[in-house]
C-alpha cells in the first residue's frame, strides 16, 4: 500500500502542469493551416505574376510566406509564418522577424517568396540554425503593367524575393534583416 502526501500530490500537479505548458503543437493543425494559406498564396502570386511560375520550375525550393506583418513607431518589428516547399511537399515551416529602429511609423502587411535557385543556396539555408536575409538577396519586383520584373543579375543569383499583396501604410516592404528560424507549428 503507497501513500501519497499532499506535498508529493501538489509536486505532481505541478510537474504536470509545467509539461503541459511546454506543449509544442505537435498534432495540432497548425501545420495545415500554414500549408493552405501557402497554396493560396503561391495561386494568387502565379495569378497575378504569371513568370513566377517558370521560375518556381527552375528553383531548388520556395519559402512562403502567406503573411508578414510589419508595423512601426519609432521602434519596428515584423513577423510572419510559412513554409519551405521542395517540389509540391512542405519540408520544414518557418517564422520570419525581424526589428528596426529609426524614424518610421505605420504598419503593414504583405506576402513574400523566396526562391532559391541552386541546391547550394537551399542547403545553406536548411542546414542554418536561424538563416538572416541580407545582400544575398536579389528583389524581382512589379512595374505598371503588373509582369514581373528581374534584371540579368537577378536571374542569376542563387535566391530571389517576390515580395507582393501589400497593403497598410508604411512605405516600401522589404525582407533584407529579416531571420528565419524553423519551427514546429
Amino acid at each position: 500500500m503507497s501513500r501519497f502526501s499532499r506535498r508529493g500530490f501538489a509536486l505532481g500537479l505541478m510537474a504536470a502542469g509545467s509539461l503541459a505548458a511546454c506543449n509544442n503543437g505537435i498534432g495540432s493543425s497548425a501545420g495545415a493551416t500554414i500549408d493552405a494559406r501557402v497554396d493560396a498564396t503561391l495561386e494568387q502570386m502565379y495569378t497575378e505574376f504569371p513568370g513566377t511560375r517558370d521560375l518556381a520550375s527552375r528553383a531548388s525550393g520556395l519559402l512562403v510566406m502567406p503573411l508578414i506583418t510589419n508595423a512601426g513607431f519609432g521602434f519596428g518589428g515584423s513577423f510572419g509564418r510559412g513554409a519551405l516547399r521542395v517540389g509540391q511537399s512542405t519540408v520544414d515551416y518557418y517564422s520570419a522577424t525581424a526589428g528596426s529602429a529609426g524614424l518610421q511609423i505605420g504598419a503593414q502587411q504583405f506576402s513574400s517568396v523566396l526562391f532559391f535557385m541552386t541546391p547550394d543556396a537551399l542547403w545553406e539555408f536548411r542546414q542554418a540554425p536561424g538563416w538572416a536575409a541580407g545582400a544575398s538577396i536579389d528583389y524581382a519586383f512589379s512595374n505598371q503593367s503588373d509582369m514581373l520584373r528581374a534584371e540579368t543579375t537577378t536571374s542569376l543569383s542563387p535566391v530571389i524575393a517576390v515580395v507582393f499583396g501589400q497593403t497598410g501604410l508604411r512605405v516600401g516592404a522589404t525582407l533584407e534583416g529579416s531571420k528565419y528560424t524553423r519551427i514546429i507549428p
